[in-house]
C-alpha cells in the first residue's frame, strides 16, 4: 500500500444495497469490513479520512472512524459537504444520524457555499475531493453500478495524471467479513 496521508471514502447508498432501516444486519458487516481496512490505512500511516456526508457507505465509515479515534486519537475526520443543507429533504432519523457524525467531525465545510441549485455540484465535490485526496477507498462492485462511479471517474481522471490509488472494496471483502463475524474474529471485537 503507498502512503496515503489523506483518504477519500464512498460507496453506495442505502438504498442501492436494498438497506432501508438503521437496524439492517448488513450495515454491521460493511462496518466491520471499513473497519479493517480503515485500520490497514491507520497502520500506514494515514492522518486524514474525508467524506461528503452521504448517508450510506460514507457515514457508515464515519461512524467506524469515530469510534477508531478512541484508539487512534491522532486521526482526523473532514467532511466537505457538497452545498449547504445537503440533508434537507433527507428522513428525520437520517438527519439525526448525520448530525451525530457532523458534530464530531474535526472538520466539516460546505464545498459550494449555497443550497442545491444544480447537479454541477455534485460533480464539483467529487472533483474538489479528490483533488484533495492521495486516495479513494470504495465500496464498488462493477457489476452492480451506482452512485460511486461518478467518484471513480474523477479518481480515475486524477490517477492517471499523477500519484493516486484507488482501493476497492466488494462484495467479496464483504462476504469474507460476514462469514468473520460469523466465526467471532476477535478483530470485531476488540478495539
Amino acid at each position: 500500500m503507498a502512503m496515503t496521508r489523506v483518504l477519500a471514502i464512498t460507496g453506495y447508498k442505502p438504498h442501492e444495497l436494498g438497506i432501508f432501516s438503521q437496524n439492517h444486519p448488513g450495515i454491521d458487516v460493511i462496518k466491520y469490513t471499513l473497519k479493517i481496512r480503515l485500520l490497514d490505512f491507520i497502520d500506514e500511516g494515514t492522518e486524514w479520512f474525508l467524506i461528503s456526508g452521504q448517508p450510506g457507505v460514507e457515514l457508515w465509515a464515519a461512524e467506524v472512524l469515530l469510534e477508531l479515534k478512541e484508539v487512534y486519537p491522532s486521526i482526523q475526520l473532514g467532511v466537505l459537504t457538497p452545498f449547504l443543507e445537503q440533508e434537507s429533504r433527507w428522513p428525520d432519523q437520517v438527519k439525526e444520524y448525520y448530525y451525530q457524525i457532523i458534530n464530531a467531525a474535526d472538520f466539516v465545510d460546505s464545498i459550494t457555499k449555497r443550497p442545491y441549485d444544480n447537479p454541477a455540484q455534485l460533480r464539483l465535490k467529487n472533483d474538489f475531493i479528490i483533488h484533495k485526496s492521495d486516495g479513494l477507498l470504495v465500496l464498488y462492485d462493477e457489476e452492480t453500478p451506482g452512485s460511486p462511479r461518478f467518484y471513480l471517474q474523477a479518481a480515475e481522471r486524477k490517477q492517471t495524471s499523477g500519484d493516486f490509488s484507488i482501493y476497492y472494496l466488494n462484495r467479496y471483502d464483504i462476504e469474507a467479513a460476514s462469514q468473520a463475524i460469523a466465526e467471532n474474529d476477535p478483530r470485531y471485537w476488540s478495539q
